[in-house]
C-alpha cells in the first residue's frame, strides 16, 4: 500500500527496531531511565536549550507547553490554520482554560505582525491576560522565514508575551531552509518537536526549553496521564532518528517536488501549493469519490475528502512516485 495520507503512518527500520530493543530503562517518572534521560540531554544541547522532556504525542507535548506558560483564564495568540487551535480537541481550553485568540494565517503560514500587535489585549480585567505568542514551522509544509521568526518574536517580547513554537516538523524546516535546529529554536522559549512524522518512529515527542519551564511542564505532564515508565524504548528510537534519519528528509522534499509538478500536468488537477513534503491540491468535486475508489483498488490511500493533502515520507520511494503518477493519469484518461 502507497500511504499517502500523513507522514505519521511511517513505520520503524528494523534498525531502529533493534535499537529500542537494546535500550536500557528505568521508571522516568522516577527521573530513572538512562535512555531517556540521555535523550532529553542531547536533545536539549542540540536544540540549544537547558533541558528537554519527552512525551508520547505531540498533541500532548503542545498542551503541556501551554499550559506550563499559561495560567487559567490567560490567553495564547495563534493562527487560524495551527495544529494547537484547529487540530488538538480544543485541549488549552477544555484541560487548560486557557482562552485561544486566533489570527487568520497569511498564505505563506506566518501570522501578520499588525494583527498579533492589534490582538494583544489590554491589562484590563475585563479581558482575559494575553499571556503567550504560537507559531508552527512547517504549517502546512510551508517554512517560516527566519527575518519573520525574527521579528514576530520580538514584537510578542516587547509586550510581555512569552512565545512557543510547534515545530512538529521542524526538522523539514532545518532540512529544507539548511538551518541549524538550534538556529530555528533560538527565538523562542519553548519548542515542541514530534519525532513520529517524517523521522520515522513510532512514537515520541520531546518539548525543550529552560529548567525552570521544563520543571512545570513535568508536573503538568503527570497531570494530563502522560507520565511514563519505562520509555527508554521510545527514547532510543527518537535518539535514533534524530542520529540517522534527518538528512533523508531532503529525499522526501525532492519526491514532494516531483509528484508536484507530475500530477500539475494532469487535467482537472489544480496545484495549490507545495512545499517540503506536502502537495496540496484541488480536485473538481464530482471526480473525489470516484477518484479515491479507483487510488484504494490500486493500493494508494490519498485523504481527498477535507483537503487534498499528499504527504511523501521515508517509507514512499521513487518508483511509488511513479506509480502514484501513472494510476491518476489513467483515471484522469478514461473516456
Amino acid at each position: 500500500m502507497i500511504d499517502l495520507r500523513s507522514d505519521t503512518v511511517t513505520r520503524p527500520s528494523p534498525a531502529m527496531l533493534e535499537a529500542m530493543m537494546n535500550a536500557q530503562v528505568g521508571d522516568d517518572v522516577w527521573g530513572d531511565d538512562p535512555t531517556v534521560n540521555a535523550f532529553q540531554e542531547n536533545l536539549a544541547v542540540t536544540t540549544g536549550k537547558q533541558a528537554a522532556l519527552l512525551f508520547p504525542s505531540g498533541t500532548q507535548s503542545n498542551l503541556v507547553g501551554l499550559m506550563a506558560h499559561c495560567e487559567r483564564g490567560d490567553e495564547y495568540i495563534v493562527g487560524q490554520s495551527a495544529h494547537t487551535y484547529r487540530y488538538e480537541g480544543g485541549g488549552a481550553a477544555v484541560l487548560g482554560s486557557i482562552q485561544p485568540q486566533p489570527i487568520e494565517n497569511a498564505s505563506d503560514g506566518s501570522l501578520p505582525l499588525e494583527k498579533i500587535n492589534a490582538a494583544i489585549k489590554a491589562d484590563d480585567f475585563h479581558f482575559a491576560r494575553t499571556r503567550l505568542l504560537t507559531l508552527e514551522n512547517t504549517i502546512g509544509g510551508k517554512v517560516l522565514s527566519e527575518d519573520y521568526v525574527r521579528q514576530a518574536t520580538e514584537l510578542a517580547r516587547s509586550r510581555g508575551l512569552s512565545t512557543h513554537l510547534d515545530g512538529a516538523r521542524l526538522f523539514n524546516a532545518a532540512v529544507a531552509s539548511q538551518t541549524s535546529l538550534e538556529q530555528l529554536c533560538t527565538p523562542f522559549d519553548s519548542v515542541s518537536l514530534c519525532f513520529s512524522k517524517g523521522m520515522g518512529t513510532p512514537i515520541g515527542s520531546a518539548l525543550v526549553g529552560s529548567q525552570a519551564f521544563i520543571a512545570r511542564a513535568r508536573r503538568w505532564r503527570k497531570v494530563v496521564g502522560g507520565g511514563m515508565r519505562q520509555a527508554g524504548i521510545i527514547a532510543a528510537a527518537c535518539q535514533y532518528a534524530l542520529d540517522h534519519h534527518m538528512d533523508d528528509l531532503a529525499k522526501d522534499h525532492q519526491r514532494a517536488t516531483r509528484l508536484a509538478q507530475g500530477l500539475a500536468t494532469l487535467p482537472g488537477i489544480e496545484i495549490t501549493s507545495q512545499s517540503t513534503n506536502m502537495v496540496f491540491a484541488s480536485i473538481p468535486d464530482e471526480h473525489v469519490a470516484p477518484l479515491s475508489a479507483w487510488l484504494k483498488e490500486h493500493d494508494i490511500l490519498i485523504e481527498l475528502l477535507y483537503a487534498t493533502r499528499l504527504v511523501v515520507h521515508r517509507d514512499i520511494n521513487d518508483a511509488d512516485i511513479d506509480k502514484v503518477l501513472e494510476v491518476m493519469k489513467a483515471y484522469f484518461s478514461q473516456g
